[in-house]
């Protein structure tokens, strides 16, 4: 129910009282918090924390930061010991912050039933986080969208009365059980109490309607006093489906709560226009981004990463995932990202930065299994180019404090006009920061007041330059260099500075007097003169340069790197003092014990190793092998011999195929007497039941998720008849009178003008053969999955299956009865599996007996109305220090009209429609795939009987490899089917 007023202060009245008294959470600094160092790596320590802001930055136990975060979904990842792999790549390449959304329909098959167990495992992904040391922003809806089913809404809220997404007392109802059970969870894992590290909680996601209306104002009222009610005492956020200034601070009730909540916005601009100003720069007031909220760090809740692909791929041309890839590379990156750097974004999520894979009925219509994105991380979980910019912003916003608290600062003359140059100034330090942008299609060198030298900025591309900031004991005066990082290792600090290959930079420091320098390696050269050592370099490989005394009694090595060398400098900070690496694909922990560093990590070629350290470090472990090192000249040790890169991963053939024909409904003497009898009157579905006829929506009938069949029995003849039906994209309809084929009707590929259009109407007539007697209508729908309710309007209730029966010349009495999918799956959930034949025997699941089937071999070539399933049992034998990302890569002539579902292991990998596309491979994600030992795939092949139907080639791909990885652990499946 709806909470009232008086009620809603209470809670949130006491609810600030224990953040006072417990957290410790302040409200607004107004600015008081000076610049210094960043809070150190966070953890599920047990200490108590403050967390708050003031309009610059978050501010963890009064310490700015800014939070780099990546946004990922441990739904699209459905093997827990893999978290830790993304994660850890994550914080590799610089992430300080995840951001998840939490998918209401992943954890519900039924009312009052919420499972967080498995690879469903909440608690195990938040401590899997907290041990990474990556601060967590939490989504838990109640609606995500997120390009799943429903938007995240379990099927069985759409048989539900009550208007979702307002302040209908049913629909809250529902709403406060699963933020019960979800809040529950995150309550634990809180960093304002030690018990893990989520900062920020999400209320509600992109509502952009009834922002006028009290169904809006009440709604946002109750999340915020239940979420509050349940012991969530870090600040909350909305996040703004556009730049309108929807549910900023004090535009709706928080119960006299003030301070402790966020105004977000998301942003996805197109990579062929110039990245937006939704900040410092921009037009200013409610709709002018970060302006909306001047009292609140610029807070991006989502940045475009990538875009997402519908069937069909008329998104990309056809080309998928890599053209999204392509489109927004490493220089989009620069362009975009510092940009809203510069605008004072101090809380930027990228959307997605591992995109994964939205496996079984997981996808809204609007995407196919495939959920790449586009993004840094591969769906197979390979690091790609567009990690290296990322990797050098995250290292600098934890090395330069004075990046998280930003002024706009004077105009800048005398530059090129074809370049955007944003001026920076940190009030406390006086450090300048220029983001200077090219968004021409030719280069630019001009000169900047910030550097010397003439500067070159590439077509499209962006970079910025830092002068005054510390680089450990000195000062940087200015460079053409971008600065990554700088540390302090055994007695010499360590700066980091990169920049595009081949490119000539100058950095100054500033000297007291002439300092001694010496280049240990690379191209370069020095001058002195006036109090400043200026040191003129070829960006190339890993240059070095060390600078001693001249004032300052540390010396500095100063390493200047190219994009391709500084994605292979890695820090680590640990409690004895942080750690530099170069050499390795990546590296994921560090340790210190006694005289040894103790790393791990991944190659893929062989691959140096060097590490610099805190003092009396004289050992080197990698992967628990020690390894013999010498001490180098620049204060590391290096690894005597190369690390070896991964080896060779074999990848057998797959035969020994069994076959097996199945829709049995279709004859006239299968037995339905067990099925549902669908008799319903009406519904809380918006699509109107027609009048005269019984409710056919699957739904109503409990069947939320994959095929649906429905049994019509009738007396008599009649000429034709119309079949009505309702799918999500790319639905199918089959149907058979007295088990002989009528025909079959699917809904149209979207084009560019409808590929976010989510439900699909059509009606199909058939003529009916003349007969006499009891007869029998069978209809298979293939009915794609539910809408999204992006506007509020209840989309997601939208039918799904048949919806009207109309026979013409005749009109019968009709019984009908309906069969979907049976119970869900104890481990692998309730979208795993739909109603065919198959998979209510048990035939996707490895345990099923399948030595009375047909042996067969592809490519197969056959026409026939209906399903055929095949199996086969494959053996990997990866070697155990390997981590191999292995597909299941599907090809044949593209005019065949037919799909398959994809089960690995029971599991439902996704689904492949050959005459549509784009995808052919899908992700075998290691956990559900054995990749030592046994494995059983199930293809359920459907076809329309318009041409013939494959497979043709069946293959498995390795989509990458690493030696090294984390250790994975199978994901444990019943072997017969449960229902």
């Amino acid at each position: 129910m709806v909470l009232s007023r008086r009620t809603f202060g209470a809670l949130a009245t006491t609810t600030a009282l224990g953040l006072s008294l417990g957290s410790g959470g302040s409200a607004y600094a107004a600015g008081t918090v000076p610049t210094g160092p960043a809070p150190g790596t966070p953890g599920a320590d047990g200490e108590r924390h403050t967390i708050g802001f003031d309009r610059y930055s978050m501010l963890i136990d009064g310490r700015r930061v800014v939070l780099w975060s990546g946004e990922v979904h441990p739904f699209r990842l459905p093997s827990p010991s893999l978290w830790r792999d993304v994660l850890q790549k994550l914080r590799a390449h610089g992430f300080n912050t995840i951001s998840v959304y939490v998918s209401w329909n992943y954890h519900s098959p039924a009312p009052g039933t919420y499972d967080f167990t498995g690879v469903r495992d909440l608690d195990l992904f938040l401590r899997t986080a907290a041990e990474t040391g990556l601060y967590v922003i939490v989504r838990p809806g109640p609606y995500i969208n997120a390009e799943v089913d429903a938007g995240g809404f379990p099927g069985w809220l759409t048989v539900t009365e009550g208007t979702a997404r307002t302040s209908d007392p049913a629909y809250l109802g529902h709403v406060d059980e699963w933020l019960t059970a979800v809040d529950r969870i995150v309550a634990r894992h809180l960093h304002s109490d030690g018990g893990g590290t989520v900062v920020l909680y999400q209320l509600e996601n992109e509502y952009a309607d009834h922002v006028d209306s009290p169904l809006g104002r009440d709604y946002m009222a109750h999340l915020y006093a239940k979420v509050r009610a349940d012991g969530i005492d870090v600040p909350l956020f909305h996040n703004d489906k556009g730049r309108n200034g929807h549910w900023a601070p004090g535009t709706f009730d928080t119960g006299g709560e003030r301070g402790r909540y966020l105004y977000g916005f998301d942003g996805y601009p197109s990579p062929a226009q110039p990245p937006p100003d939704w900040g410092y720069f921009g037009a200013g007031g409610t709709k002018g981004g970060s302006t909306a909220s001047p009292r609140t760090p610029g807070f991006m809740a989502e940045f475009g990463g990538g875009w997402f692909d519908p069937w069909g791929g008329a998104e990309f041309g056809g080309k998928g995932y890599a053209e999204s890839a392509r489109t927004r590379d490493a220089a989009y990156e620069r362009r975009f990202y510092l940009t809203n750097l510069a605008n004072g974004i101090k809380i930027h999520n990228v959307y997605m930065t591992f995109g994964g894979t939205s496996w079984g009925w997981l996808p809204a219509p609007v995407v196919y299994t495939s959920y790449d994105y586009g993004a840094a991380l591969d769906e197979a979980r390979r690091p790609t180019p567009k990690l290296v910019p990322m990797h050098q912003i995250g290292q600098l916003l934890r090395s330069v404090p004075d990046l998280a608290k930003l002024d706009r600062a004077g105009p800048v003359t005398g530059t090129d006009p074809r370049l955007t140059v944003y001026p920076l100034v940190n009030p406390d330090t006086g450090a300048r920061f220029h983001v200077v942008r090219n968004d021409g299609t030719a280069e630019v060198t001009t000169r900047v007041p910030l550097a010397r030298l003439p500067l070159t900025v590439p077509a499209r591309d962006a970079r910025l330059l830092a002068a005054g900031i510390s680089l450990g004991r000195r000062k940087l005066v200015y460079s053409t260099a971008q600065p990554m990082l700088w540390l302090t290792a055994g007695r010499q600090d360590i700066a980091v500075l990169t920049g595009r290959s081949g490119e000539n930079t100058e950095t100054a420091l500033e000297c007291a007097s002439e300092p001694t320098v010496t280049v240990r390696a690379g191209d370069a050269d020095h001058t002195y003169e006036s109090g400043v050592l200026r040191i003129h370099a070829r960006l190339g490989g890993l240059t070095r340069v060390l600078v001693e005394g001249g004032g300052v009694r540390a010396p500095l090595l100063l390493l200047l790197a190219d994009d391709e060398t500084s994605g292979r400098l890695w820090r680590y900070d640990t409690p004895s003092g942080p750690v530099l690496v170069h050499g390795p694909a990546l590296l994921r922990t560090a340790h210190l014990r006694g005289s040894a560093v103790e790393l791990t990590g991944d190659t893929v070629e062989a691959a140096e190793l060097e590490v610099w350290g805190p003092r009396g470090m004289s050992e080197v472990r990698w992967n628990q092998r020690g390894l013999r090192t010498r001490a180098t000249d620049s204060g590391s040790l290096r690894v005597e011999r190369r690390l070896p890169g991964v080896p060779e991963v074999p990848l057998p053939a797959l035969t020994g195929w069994r076959r097996r024909e199945e829709n049995p409904e279709s004859a006239t003497g299968f037995d339905d007497s067990g099925w549902r009898v669908a008799d319903r009157t009406s519904s809380h579905s918006t699509t109107p039941v027609p009048a005269g006829q019984p409710v056919l929506f699957a739904d109503d009938y409990g069947f939320h998720y994959g095929d649906v069949w429905y049994r019509g029995h009738f007396e008599g003849s009649a000429e034709s008849v119309s079949l009505a039906f309702t799918t999500g994209t790319q639905g199918l309809l089959m149907a058979w009178l007295d088990g002989r084929p009528l025909g079959s009707h699917r809904m149209p590929v979207p084009d560019k003008r409808t590929v976010r259009q989510g439900t699909w109407d059509a009606t199909v007539t058939f003529p009916l053969p003349a007969g006499e007697g009891s007869r029998v209508l069978s209809v298979l729908v293939r009915r794609m999955q539910h809408d999204q309710d992006g506007k509020a309007d209840d989309t997601h209730k939208a039918a799904r299956g048949l919806t009207a029966v109309t026979f013409n010349g005749a009109s019968p009495e009709v019984t009908w009865r309906i069969q979907g999918g049976t119970a869900a799956d104890p481990v692998r959930g309730p979208l795993n599996h739909g109603g065919l034949h198959g998979e209510r025997e048990g035939w996707h699941l490895p345990g099923f007996a399948d030595g009375d089937w047909k042996r067969a071999r592809f490519p197969r070539a056959e026409r026939r109305q209906g399903v055929v399933w095949y199996r086969t049992a494959f053996r990997l034998a990866v070697d155990p220090g390997v981590d191999a990302s292995v597909g299941l890569t599907l090809t044949d002539d593209p005019d065949r009209a037919y799909r398959v579902q994809i089960f690995l292991n029971g599991w439902n990998m996704g689904q492949y429609i050959n005459d549509v596309g784009p995808q052919h491979t899908f992700v075998l994600p290691n956990g559900l795939l054995r990749t030592r030992g046994s494995n059983t795939l199930a293809l359920a092949v459907l076809s329309d009987g318009t041409t013939p139907s494959g497979p043709g080639e069946v293959e498995l791909t390795l989509m990458g490899s690493a030696a090294g990885g984390v250790p994975v652990t199978v994901v444990d499946s019943p072997g017969r089917a449960t229902g």
